[in-house]
């Protein structure tokens, strides 16, 4: 049975968000969520959450080229089974290693019409989904380190290609929700497409204690890092979710953020759902730092 914590975020979300489990499907993992209220979904590619009946909403990540379209209707049947909403984050780039990787073949592409058939391919089947899906498109295009052709564009490029492709996608699938989901940095509100373009505002809470000692001298806590870019986001008046949410440490450090990140928090009204990022970092952190292992079961370092 749907609480109602659980139906507000998935009313949010149109009942659907994206989903990590291409690769597990027939997962036998065991781990579990987080202890709280708020509603609480998983980029789980290894299947970790298969079990959990706490989880609201399942998270996929794919490319608009050399994707295989089929693996959305088998997301689509694994959700429905665990009563799982669906978010999907569609990166407009190849995952293969290509020239077509850059900001200036990608910005070109996106205004003269090379990649429309990209973006109606992936929505037709988006609109077949019998789960509601909400689209995160172009994320975290404020992030500065490069790991990404779509980010650091002047704002006005960015909104327009944004609010094109989704206006392509929404031809073909017309209930979808979308989710703009900057980084969450104070560049943020550049960006912003419109309320017509952004059903729900997604963002990214990492912690890593390393980083964290380093940089700050003490271990951050997940108020420290997720409050000001709350600040940012709700001055949209959209509900707010935690679209990838990870953190790695020494016991201590997991579990006090372990025990924060689903606490109901009256200073957060506008929160509807935070979505762990249960896999490694696939672009190295600056200064050395590393792939840290966001996994839950790889989360604690001795």
């Amino acid at each position: 049975m749907l609480t109602m914590s659980t139906k507000r975020m998935m009313k949010a979300l149109g009942a659907g968000l994206g989903i990590g489990v291409l690769s597990g499907l027939l997962s036998m993992g065991f781990a579990q969520s987080p202890p709280g209220q708020v509603p609480f979904g998983v980029y789980d590619p290894d299947g970790d959450f298969s079990r959990d009946d706490a989880i609201t909403v399942e998270h996929l990540f794919l490319p608009w080229e050399d994707v295989y379209l089929p693996s959305l209707n088998d997301a689509d049947a694994y959700a429905l089974e665990r009563q799982r909403a669906l978010l999907v984050t569609l990166e407009p780039w190849t995952w293969s290693r290509s020239e077509r990787n850059t900001a200036r073949y990608l910005r070109e592409g996106i205004f003269n019409g090379t990649y429309d058939g990209n973006m109606h391919a992936v929505c037709q089947v988006l609109g077949t989904l019998k789960s509601p899906v909400t689209l995160r498109f172009m994320h975290e295009m404020d992030d500065e380190s490069g790991q990404f052709i779509w980010a650091g564009w002047n704002p006005d490029d960015y909104i327009a290609a944004y609010r094109r492709m989704t206006d392509l996608c929404k031809e073909d699938a017309p209930n979808i929700n979308l989710m703009w989901s900057p980084l969450g940095d104070e560049k943020m509100a550049q960006y912003y497409p419109g309320d017509d373009y952004a059903d729900l505002v997604g963002l990214s809470v990492f912690g890593l204690q390393a980083w964290d000692q380093a940089k700050y001298g003490h271990d951050r806590t997940y108020d420290e890092i997720f409050a000001p870019r709350y600040e940012r986001a709700q001055a949209f008046g959209k509900p707010v979710v935690v679209a990838e949410l990870g953190y790695v440490g020494q016991a201590g450090y997991v579990e006090n953020w372990k025990n924060t990140v689903r606490a109901e928090n009256a200073d957060y009204p506008a929160l509807v759902g935070v979505v762990y990022f249960n896999y490694p970092e696939v672009y190295p952190w600056p200064e050395g730092f590393g792939q840290p292992d966001w996994r839950v079961k790889n989360q604690v370092l001795k």
